[in-house]
């Protein structure tokens, strides 16, 4: 079932219409000249008087017949239908959900907590409200489901390189979320604006020792860093000093010299220089 425009007419101009039959069968009333038409105008004027209804911006109503789904009626301000069909109003307003905290299992099986604040508003109304039950406790539902199918997909961090995880790619994992969420509503005629990741941390199981991982990764990348800038600086000195002909050094004495040099420039502590007074060798 797909949403199709309702029967319905401007209700100020039917209004008009109607409000000038009546002074019609008033005035034959006050002249004492009622015949049948006039009877039948009269009738035809209160029974049309329930057909009117008031559409708010970014609302609709959804009109029934006996049963019977005749179309959604989204033009704002006064309108007037046949009165036997019965309105219900739907709102087409973007709406906000925030789903409560899950604990879940990452994709390296480690738990986490999760929740997400998925953006949505209704985009076919014949959907939302004769394809579910309840289409606002369908979204709350099916986001949470999404949104743990979506967690068990990917690691909490990142540890390979090419590797898309929920910490370090929200915008990745933000637009694969709001994909799994859409295909889950779109027989509700919901549309889904956007969903993003609200709430994302380890389980209180295991945060300490995955704050101790995640120290020591940075660690060693601070290590490999100054490693690889202390081995180009004393690759320089060397050359400097053989280029320039300061020094002429053996190979023992070349490796004492990196030796010393590594120490000085890879140590975390201020280091205490040995002079030498004597001579070199």
């Amino acid at each position: 079932m797909h949403e199709k425009k309702g029967f319905s007419f401007n209700g100020y101009g039917v209004f008009a219409i109607l409000l000038a039959a009546a002074a019609f069968v008033v005035s034959q009333a006050t002249a004492n000249n009622i015949n049948f038409a006039g009877i039948s105008l009269f009738i035809i004027v209160v029974a049309a008087i329930p057909g009117f209804f008031m559409v708010q911006p970014n609302q609709a109503k959804v009109m029934t017949f006996f049963g019977s789904y005749v179309g959604t009626v989204k033009a704002n301000g006064l309108r007037w239908t046949i009165p036997l069909f019965i309105r219900n109003n739907i709102s087409l307003r973007i709406r906000n959900f925030e789903s409560n905290q899950m604990k879940v299992n990452d994709s390296h099986g480690n738990p986490i907590e999760i929740a997400t604040v998925v953006v949505w508003s209704v985009d076919d109304t014949a959907e939302a409200v004769f394809e579910v039950d309840d289409y606002i406790s369908f979204v709350n539902i099916q986001s949470e489901s999404a949104l743990r199918n979506m967690a068990i997909s990917y690691p909490y961090d990142q540890h390979d390189g090419g590797d898309i995880a929920l910490r370090s790619h929200p915008q990745e994992v933000s637009q694969a979320l709001k994909l799994e969420i859409q295909a889950r509503l779109e027989k509700a005629g919901v549309k889904v604006h956007e969903a993003r990741i609200s709430h994302l941390a380890y389980a209180p199981e295991i945060a300490h020792a995955m704050l101790q991982r995640q120290q020591a990764s940075a660690i060693i990348a601070a290590r490999r860093l100054i490693v690889d800038g202390a081995v180009g600086m004393v690759e320089m000195a060397l050359t400097q000093l053989s280029e320039k002909g300061i020094v002429e050094l053996d190979e023992e004495r070349k490796a004492t010299m990196v030796s010393n040099l590594l120490v000085v420039l890879c140590s975390d502590k201020s280091t205490q220089p040995v002079v030498n007074t004597g001579s070199l060798y």
